[in-house]
């Protein structure tokens, strides 16, 4: 019964990243920046036919082939043995969905929306989507689970708790 909350947070990722954008495609023109915090964070209409800072430009093919490969990976890993690790399934769940949601920017407009653009400390961070934030929260959240299972078995290894 877990797994299916697992699954389920990711299928409420990709929901809450294809509603975000298809908000972004229907009421804003490609270009267009709606400032909501002014020199920190805008709303921008954006496209990318690569990967993060447009890396891979044009790339499809081999986004779909590395998106099935890591997609079927979580999903064994999750049946598998996510089960008891609650903090590792949570982090696979957001990279899932995430992976997901951009996967189905490519396949269905052969591009990937992105429309949340930072400034941080003056920085021009290139503009990104939800998915893209799921996959870094999901990253994030696998090293905090890594470290804290390695803390763990050093303890016990150590007769220490």
């Amino acid at each position: 019964m877990r797994l299916l909350y697992y699954f389920g947070l990711a299928i409420v990722v990709v929901i809450i990243d294809q509603w975000s954008k298809w908000l972004i495609v229907k009421y804003m023109q490609v270009g267009q920046s709606i400032e909501i915090v002014p020199n920190l964070l805008y709303l921008a209409s954006h496209r990318n036919k690569g990967a993060a800072w447009g890396m891979l430009q044009g790339q499809l093919w081999l986004f779909y082939i590395l998106t099935v490969i890591v997609v079927i990976g979580i999903i064994y890993y999750m049946v598998k043995y996510g089960k008891d690790k609650t903090l590792q399934s949570i982090g696979f769940s957001f990279i899932l969905g995430g992976a997901i949601g951009n996967f189905l920017d490519r396949f269905f407009r052969k591009e990937v929306v992105d429309f949340i653009h930072t400034y941080i400390f003056h920085y021009d961070f290139p503009i990104f989507n939800f998915a893209d934030s799921s996959l870094t929260i999901g990253v994030v959240i696998l090293i905090i689970a890594l470290l804290l299972e390695d803390r763990r078995e050093r303890q016990k290894a150590n007769g220490t708790n």
